[in-house]
């Protein structure tokens, strides 16, 4: 039948005006290309799923805080079973993503297999023994939360309406799959975080405990940022590069320290933004909408340079 005729469920057809067999062949060209570009063996791989990393997320939120993220009818008696019911099933798919991610890095369809599934249970198993820390510190951002905005009014509130906690709990898991060798899953876990929540936490990022980012929209948290415990961030702020360090033919040089350090107790208000390899000293307070390039030293309060507004009277002022 001519590609440009459609036949319809009910057995009419009607001429597509998409033109949709010159698209398909283009693009088929096109993929080819890219192929052969990108993957010149010409090897096709499974890639790990944004779908099947968002079950796993749900999964292991429900595991972590059974009460808010499991089902309404759990019981106290029930608690350990779902928990372990629940954790193997999204270790389990979390295994095949892990899998997925390091056979694509290897470039070895049939080589090695042996040796990338002792690697991806490996990293699975270790990620697994690490979810008891990973609460532990949840449990101190979470607190962090409620103590340090009046408009808080329970634990529960925080947990279920915050979105800087949910940042927060994607990024300590996707941080952990960051540094056992998974940086792909990292990514895409941190993605989906920012999609949901406005905030953009790249995985590589250094956080300490007690950490609360209030309203949280906008925010970026650059790979090599390393932030102290007890530190708040308020919306839109950035702690970014300065610069981008290029190579003889111009291309981007990867990784290198670029990210700000943010030393313990330090409060950044809304809008501000941080840029290079800087320190903010402990127990500083940088102010909204500051733009900052320079280390600073503990106990600073920055603020932005205040307005002046003269008037002068009768040629006064020249």
């Amino acid at each position: 039948m001519d590609d440009r005729v459609k036949e319809y469920e009910d057995g009419t057809r009607a001429e597509s005006q998409w033109d949709l067999h010159r698209i398909v062949s283009e693009l088929r060209t096109l993929r080819g290309e890219w192929r052969q570009n990108t993957k010149p063996d010409g090897v096709t791989y499974e890639l790990p799923s944004q779908e099947a990393l968002s079950d796993v997320l749900e999964g292991l939120s429900a595991a972590l805080f059974p009460r808010h993220f499991g089902p309404p009818s759990l019981t106290e008696e029930e608690v350990d079973s779902f928990i372990g019911r629940t954790l193997d099933g999204a270790l389990q798919s979390l295994l095949e993503q892990v899998r997925r991610e390091l056979k694509l890095a290897s470039g070895l369809p049939d080589n090695g297999s042996a040796q990338r599934e002792e690697q991806a249970s490996k990293i699975t198993r270790a990620f697994a023994a690490n979810l008891p820390k990973v609460r532990s510190l949840l449990e101190s951002d979470i607190l962090a939360a409620f103590q340090g905005d009046p408009a808080a009014l329970s634990i529960d509130e925080v947990l279920f309406c915050y979105p800087g906690v949910v940042a927060v709990t994607r990024h300590r898991l996707a941080h952990e799959l960051y540094e056992l060798g998974a940086p792909l899953l990292a990514r895409i876990i941190a993605e989906i975080a920012h999609s949901d929540t406005g905030i953009d936490i790249h995985p590589g990022a250094k956080i300490g405990g007690s950490f609360f980012i209030d309203h949280g929209t906008g925010v970026v948290i650059g790979e090599t940022a390393v932030i102290g415990r007890n530190v708040r961030l308020y919306q839109g702020v950035t702690l970014g590069a300065k610069r981008f360090a290029v190579d003889d033919n111009g291309a981007l040089l990867k990784g290198g320290a670029r990210h700000p350090i943010i030393e313990d107790d330090v409060v950044i208000y809304a809008g501000a933004t941080i840029l290079g390899r800087i320190t903010i000293g402990r127990g500083s307070t940088i102010g909204g909408n500051v733009w900052l390039t320079r280390s600073a030293p503990p106990k600073s309060n920055i603020t932005q340079a205040q307005a002046r507004s003269d008037i002068f009277i009768d040629g006064g002022g020249i």
